[in-house]
C-alpha cells in the first residue's frame, strides 16, 4: 500500500455557535500520496473550499486535523502552496517583482541573490511569462496573471500544491491552454496537487482521482474515484477513450442522481425522527 503524504482525518468544521450554528464538513477522511493530483468536486456550497483552506492552514478544523509529511497542519506555511481562481497579484508589482517577492521570503537565507533570480526566471519561463517580465498585471491577460500566480507558487517548491478553481474565470480556449500547461507541469515535476473544481471534464483530465462531496450541511466525502488513464493525457485522444467517457459518467451520475438519493434518504431519516419525538 502506497505510504500516505497527506493526510486529512475525521475532519468536521462548523461555523457560529449554538442556535446558529453551521455543520460545513462532517467526517473528511483522505489520504494522498506523494505525486499524486487529487480533485475534489462537488455543488457549490459544499465545503470544497473549506477543506482546501483547512489543510492551508487558514482555517482550524473544530474537529479532525491534518498531517503532511508527518508534521501536523496548525497554520500558513511555505510548504503549502494555494492558487486561487482570482489570481492574487500585487497590482503595484511586475510580472519578475511578484515572484521574486516570494522567492525572497523563502530563500533569503539559503540562495545568493543570483541564484534568487535565475530561480524566479525559471519558474517564469515553465510557465512561458519571460516574455512579460516587466509588465504590470494590468498590463496582461487573465490567463497570463494565473500562469504568473502558478509559477509564484511552484517557485515556493511547496510539498502540495493547492488550486482553488484555478481556471474557473478564464474563457473557454485560455481554460484548456492552462489546464494543458498544468499535467506538463506536474508531469516534470511530479508535484503533489489538490484542486477543486466544479468541471467534471476538468476534473477527469487533471485527476490521478477524484473525490466527489456530498451537498450540506455536514458535507462529507461520498465517493471517490480512480482515473486509471495514462499519462501523459492528450484531450484530443481521450473525447473517444471509453476509459475517460466512464469516469465523467460516473461522476456526472454521483452529481445528479446519487445525490438525490442520499438527500432523499436524509430527509425520510429526518422526518422519522420528528414523527417518533412527537408520538413520544
Amino acid at each position: 500500500m502506497t505510504k500516505s503524504y497527506l493526510t486529512l482525518s475525521c475532519i468536521d468544521m462548523t461555523f457560529g455557535q449554538g442556535a446558529s450554528a453551521n455543520p460545513v464538513l462532517k467526517g473528511i477522511d483522505l489520504a494522498v500520496a506523494q505525486g499524486e493530483f487529487i480533485t475534489l468536486i462537488g455543488h457549490s456550497g459544499c465545503g470544497k473550499s473549506t477543506v482546501l483552506n483547512i489543510v492551508a492552514g487558514l482555517l482550524k478544523a473544530s474537529a479532525g486535523g491534518v498531517i503532511l509529511d508527518g508534521r501536523e497542519v496548525d497554520q500558513p506555511g511555505p510548504d503549502r502552496a494555494v492558487v486561487f481562481q482570482n489570481h492574487s497579484l500585487l497590482p503595484w508589482l511586475t510580472v519578475y517583482q511578484n515572484v521574486e517577492i516570494a522567492v525572497g521570503k523563502i530563500f533569503r537565507d539559503t540562495k545568493t541573490a543570483a541564484e534568487r533570480r535565475d530561480w524566479v526566471l525559471r519558474n517564469l519561463e515553465m510557465v512561458h511569462m519571460e516574455h512579460a517580465l516587466h509588465r504590470l498585471p494590468s498590463e496582461i491577460s487573465g490567463g497570463m496573471k494565473q500562469r504568473v500566480g502558478i509559477a509564484r507558487a511552484l517557485a515556493m517548491q511547496p510539498k502540495v500544491l493547492l488550486l482553488d478553481e484555478p481556471f474557473g474565470a478564464l474563457d473557454a480556449l485560455t481554460r484548456a491552454h492552462l489546464q494543458d500547461e498544468v499535467i506538463r507541469i506536474q508531469a516534470a515535476l511530479g508535484n503533489t496537487v489538490l484542486m477543486i473544481t466544479h468541471d467534471v471534464d476538468e476534473a477527469v483530465l487533471l485527476s490521478d482521482r477524484v473525490v466527489m462531496m456530498t451537498n450540506g450541511p455536514a458535507a462529507t466525502v461520498g465517493q471517490i474515484m480512480q482515473v486509471d488513464l495514462p499519462r501523459p493525457r492528450d484531450r484530443i485522444a481521450l473525447a473517444e477513450d471509453k476509459t475517460y467517457n466512464h469516469c465523467r459518467q460516473e461522476i456526472l451520475s454521483f452529481l445528479y442522481e446519487k445525490q438525490r438519493k442520499v438527500e432523499s434518504i436524509a430527509r425520510g431519516a429526518k422526518a422519522a425522527g420528528v414523527a417518533k419525538a412527537a408520538a413520544a
